[in-house]
């Protein structure tokens, strides 16, 4: 109790700054409009009984919920479904799935709020995507008999020694969860070795695994790789952090040097930086393009900003070798997610830091298919590697495929815990 009483002074001192970094208009952000109400726990009713709930905080969780919410539908197409995310570009990507749930933004974590959302909504089951966990959430959720399973969910080494500094709290978080099906049996180890039963920890694997690329999304790929020309190698910056720009940006001038009808393809992760990325690239000298422009595509374009959320694996359609960002940034964001892009058989190049996505990466690296670059003078050389060996190219891009094909199975295996 005296925990989440100094949690609470403490998030009340901050949420200020909290919601001002929330609510702050960004290019390309969707506006919360009058629903900032729904943060406050005032939640219009949904249509349906007794929903199973469903928390996805932004863009990347809600992507992944996306699967499981379908198989839920399919398999009980009567069962109402309730997604909350905390950020209105998550609400965007859950707002493409129709009819088939209702979206409300997630209560800011005091209790008063959690308490005014369950009153409207009466979920029978909490999911939670990942490892978002709030003290008061779980607290008032567990008080209401409501049990609460995390899907999906890793824990990091570096986050695992991270909460154990803090163990009072985590074991204040852990005995409100009901089960946790986690990635890897190292982040169940994980989570065990903090002190979570063993009984409720399961591993599923990782439903990332389990991506779909839809029919529309291939065929969307193939127009724009038709728009850039066939006779082009085009490479793709995805997910890229502030400081890994410049170097992907030096590998590209490099390799036009010897290939000037190359094209990079970069997908800053923050769409508050589309605007500083096209001009950083403008300023090096290149002559570039923004997808929302929707400028022709001439020969003599170099780089092609792409400043859109949820395209990614139309871009990726577009390319033929992927370098994933957020791992050229020491040890701040840990690498993302190469998984999509395996998915539609490119060759893979990755940055030294990729602890948040280390099993994902180990297969692909054991299998050949991603190749660790430390600087852009190595990004370049495996690039004109890639691009003057046809079959190279093809090799590992289909080694990358085999890996995602065979670690296929964590949506079935997740489900049977969750389903009534």
């Amino acid at each position: 109790m005296l925990i989440r009483l100094i949690y609470t002074l403490i998030l009340s001192l901050a949420s200020p700054l909290l919601l001002y970094g929330l609510y702050k208009s960004k290019p390309d952000k969707p506006s919360f409009g009058k629903r900032w109400k729904e943060h406050f726990g005032i939640t219009p009713k949904i249509q349906g009984k007794s929903p199973i709930w469903i928390h996805a905080v932004s863009v990347g969780e809600s992507i992944a919920a996306i699967p499981i919410i379908k198989q839920l539908k399919q398999r009980a197409p009567n069962q109402a479904i309730i997604v909350t995310t905390t950020t209105s570009t998550g609400a965007e990507q859950i707002d493409k799935l129709g009819g088939l749930v209702e979206h409300r933004y997630m209560p800011i974590d005091f209790s008063w709020c959690v308490r005014g959302f369950l009153k409207s909504v009466k979920p029978k089951q909490m999911l939670i995507m990942e490892t978002e966990l709030w003290p008061n959430t779980l607290h008032c959720v567990a008080k209401a008999g409501i049990p609460i399973s995390v899907l999906n969910a890793r824990l990091s080494e570096h986050s695992c020694q991270r909460y154990a500094k803090f163990q009072p709290v985590f074991n204040l978080l852990a005995k409100k969860l009901s089960q946790v099906l986690c990635q890897y049996p190292s982040d169940a180890e994980r989570f065990v070795r903090l002190g979570l039963d063993k009984a409720s920890v399961h591993v599923t694997g990782s439903i990332k695994f389990d991506i779909e690329v839809s029919a529309e999304q291939v065929e969307k790929g193939k127009a724009l790789r038709a728009q850039f020309g066939s006779n082009r190698d085009v490479w793709i910056a995805a997910s890229t952090h502030q400081g890994e720009d410049d170097v992907v940006l030096d590998a590209h001038k490099q390799l036009i040097k010897d290939n000037p009808n190359a094209l990079l393809i970069i997908v800053p992760r923050h769409p508050e930086r589309f605007n500083q990325v096209t001009e950083l690239a403008k300023q090096h000298g290149f002559n570039t393009v923004t997808r929302t422009s929707q400028q022709v595509l001439t020969s003599d374009v170099e780089v092609y900003i792409a400043d859109t959320m949820g395209e990614m694996l139309v871009l990726l359609g577009g390319a033929d070798v992927c370098f994933m960002g957020g791992s050229l940034v020491g040890d701040k964001v840990g690498g993302h997610n190469l998984l999509e892009p395996a998915s539609l058989k490119l060759p893979l190049l990755n940055g030294p830091s990729y602890f948040n996505f280390s099993e994902i990466t180990d297969k692909l690296l054991e299998a050949q298919a991603v190749t660790i670059c430390q600087n852009s003078n190595e990004i370049v050389g495996q690039l004109k590697e890639l691009f003057t060996q046809p079959s190279l190219r093809k090799d590992k891009g289909l080694a990358a495929y085999q890996v995602v094909e065979q670690n296929r199975g964590a949506l079935d295996n997740t489900l049977q815990y969750i389903i009534d």
